[in-house]
C-alpha cells in the first residue's frame, strides 16, 4: 500500500492560482478523476492534498473544493495540508477555524519563492507556535540555502510537528549537493522534523535522469532522517515534469529495493499513518 502525502489538484474553472502563468506546462486542470486512475495503476490506495499556493482569496474554498471531491464515491482523498499566512494577525482566528475540520490534517506556507526573511518575522513565528499540541503539522518548502532559516523556525518551536518537503529541494539537475548535504545533516538531528520522499524528480535532467542520479539524494536524506521519520510523495502533476507518477513510483521502489520490508513499509504507508491519523 502507498499513501500518497503530497497530490496537488488544480481546478481552474474553480480557484485562481497567479503562479500558473510563469509555468504553461501545468497551466491546465489537473482533475482527481485523471490522478486517480493513474494512482491505483501504481498502487497508491490514498491521497493528502497539499495547497496549491491559490490566490489568497481562494484558501478557504481551495480546502472546501478538495473537501467535497473526498466524498465522492472512490475518492483517494483522505485529508488535505491547507494553506496558511503565518505572517498575518488574522492567523490565530483561521486556526481555529481550521481545528475543528478534521479533514485538515496540517498547513503549508511556501516559502521557497519568497523573501527569505518571511519566516523570520515575529508573527510568522509566534503564529507557528499555535501549532503545538493541535496535531496539525506544518510543511516547509525550502530551497537548500534556506535550510539553516528552517533549522531556526523548528528551534524555535520543538512541540511542533515539521515535515521537510522534497528531500530539501536539491539541485539534482546541477548535481549540486553542497552545501545541500551539510545542511539536511542539521535539520535531521531535529526529532521534530519529518523527511518527504518527493518532488525530486522535477529537480532532476527531464530528459536523462536514472534511479542512480537519485540515488545520492534519497538515500542521504533517509540515511540522516531514518525510516522511522521519512513519509513519500508524488509532487503530482509536478512530477510529471520528470516522467510522471508511474515512472516516480517505479523509481521509488527501485531505490528502496534493498531496505527491508518493514522499513518500506514505514516510508510507503506506515508513518504517513500515525502521523495523520489515516
Amino acid at each position: 500500500m502507498i499513501i500518497d502525502t503530497h497530490l496537488h489538484l488544480i481546478d481552474l474553472s474553480a480557484l485562481h492560482y497567479p503562479w500558473l502563468g510563469g509555468a504553461p506546462a501545468l497551466n491546465r486542470d489537473f482533475s482527481h478523476t485523471e490522478y486517480a486512475t493513474q494512482a491505483r495503476r501504481a498502487g497508491i490506495e490514498a491521497a493528502l492534498h497539499m495547497e496549491v499556493d491559490v490566490d489568497q482569496a481562494d484558501i478557504q474554498a481551495e480546502t472546501s473544493h478538495v473537501k467535497a471531491q473526498s466524498l465522492e464515491q472512490g475518492s483517494l482523498l483522505r485529508g488535505a495540508i491547507a494553506s496558511c499566512r503565518p505572517e498575518e494577525a488574522g492567523f490565530a482566528a483561521y486556526l481555529e477555524r481550521q481545528q475543528a475540520d478534521p479533514f485538515v490534517k496540517g498547513f503549508r506556507r511556501v516559502l521557497h519563492v519568497m523573501p527569505d526573511e518571511l519566516s523570520e518575522s515575529a508573527l510568522f513565528r509566534e503564529n507557528i507556535k499555535r501549532l503545538a499540541g493541535t496535531g496539525l503539522t506544518f510543511d516547509l518548502v525550502v530551497l537548500p540555502h534556506q535550510i539553516p532559516r528552517a533549522i531556526a523556525l523548528v528551534d524555535l518551536a520543538p512541540d511542533v510537528q515539521f515535515v521537510l518537503d522534497h528531500c530539501g529541494v536539491p539541485d539534482i539537475k546541477g548535481n549540486a549537493e553542497h552545501p545541500w548535504r551539510e545542511h539536511m545533516a542539521e535539520i535531521a538531528r531535529r526529532p521534530n522534523v519529518i523527511g518527504k520522499i518527493s518532488g525530486v524528480v522535477a529537480y532532476a535532467d527531464s530528459g536523462s535522469w536514472t534511479v542512480e542520479s537519485l540515488r545520492p539524494y534519497v538515500e542521504h536524506t533517509i540515511g540522516f532522517f531514518g525510516w522511522d521519520r521519512v513519509v513519500w510523495g508524488s509532487d503530482w502533476p509536478v512530477c510529471t515534469l520528470g516522467g510522471g507518477l508511474a515512472t516516480w513510483v517505479a523509481a521509488t521502489h527501485a531505490l528502496i529495493g534493498g531496505a527491508s520490508a518493514d522499513e518500506r513499509t514505514k516510508l510507503l504507508s506506515g508513518n504517513a499513518k500515525r502521523m495523520w491519523k489515516l
